[in-house]
């Protein structure tokens, strides 16, 4: 470990993150005059390779918050195969495509996360207890709505709150428990082929608020949700956004089978994850990332 690597995590530990991370929120939802919009995009996309080409815009973004959650063109991502396919609810780094164990426990880099606590619901977390999970890391150049992996029903939202440290390298190393202990918000998605899957989106510092479709409040609030109205969602249906930030945590049931579709790397939203009906892979195979 490197000296600037390890005093950037002293630092961060010491630093408000929770202030930090609504200052900033604030900030990146103020209007801002079009030269300095145009500055700040231009500059961006340049140090982060962000392909605007794919997005859905024309003319100026009014603030920064704006230009961070655009929404991509129609068509540019792909959905592979159909609804007996997984896809991946983002775009961003895989991380971790494995299992959940008999102690519903999921390994990250050598790390160990109870799923009740990633979930918060002991009851949720036995549902998956022997399922599968991932992590999708969303890279400050990533486009950052989350969609559904699954054709399905969204019937309940658990917001989490949490602490707000960085969810990259330095985190996940420096930071025991990372994604538990962070604010987070867990999409829970019924579908016919696959139970429920969950998707849950872990904030990070200057992760200003989380959105979900079917929830009408600028941040969705602490506690658990049930819509009463349940939203029905198709394959890549957006189903959330991050106001800067972050990394979802996707958990699926035991009864999903098949090899992992895709390896630890860049991935699309739209890419396969896992196809039912497929068999599983044996422990120990390459595709049973840990």
């Amino acid at each position: 470990m490197s000296a600037l690597t390890f005093a950037t995590a002293q630092i961060l530990r010491v630093l408000p993150r929770a202030g930090v991370s609504r200052v900033m929120g604030r900030l990146a939802e103020h209007e801002w005059s079009a030269p300095l919009g145009r500055a700040v995009v231009g500059l961006y996309t340049k140090a982060y390779d962000v392909r605007l080409e794919e997005c859905d815009h024309s003319g100026d973004w009014r603030s920064f918050d704006e230009f961070f959650t655009r929404p991509l063109r129609q068509g540019v991502r792909p959905l592979h195969g159909d609804d007996r396919t997984i896809i991946s609810p983002a775009d961003g780094r895989l991380d971790a495509p494995g299992d959940v164990d008999a102690a519903a426990v999921y390994w990250v880099k050598g790390r160990s996360y109870r799923a009740a606590e990633l979930l918060g619901s002991d009851d949720e977390a036995e549902r998956y207890r022997g399922g599968r999970a991932c992590v999708i890391y969303l890279s400050p150049r990533d486009y950052h709505r989350v969609h559904s992996p699954v054709t399905g029903v969204v019937t309940e939202v658990r917001s989490m709150a949490g602490d707000y440290f960085p969810v990259n390298a330095i985190g996940i190393r420096h930071v025991p428990n990372l994604f538990a202990i962070n604010r987070r918000v867990a999409i829970a998605i019924d579908s016919r082929d696959f139970g429920r899957v969950t998707l849950v989106m872990v904030a990070a510092i200057v992760v200003g608020r989380v959105t979900v479709s079917g929830i009408a409040a600028r941040d969705v609030p602490e506690g658990t949700h049930r819509l009463a109205s349940p939203l029905s969602v198709s394959r890549g249906d957006e189903v959330g956004v991050f106001h800067l930030g972050s990394t979802v945590v996707m958990f699926m049931e035991r009864g999903v089978q098949g090899p992992w579709l895709s390896r630890e790397g860049a991935v699309r939203l739209g890419d396969p994850l896992l196809r039912q009906g497929e068999p599983r892979a044996r422990p120990g195979d390459a595709t049973e990332a840990r």
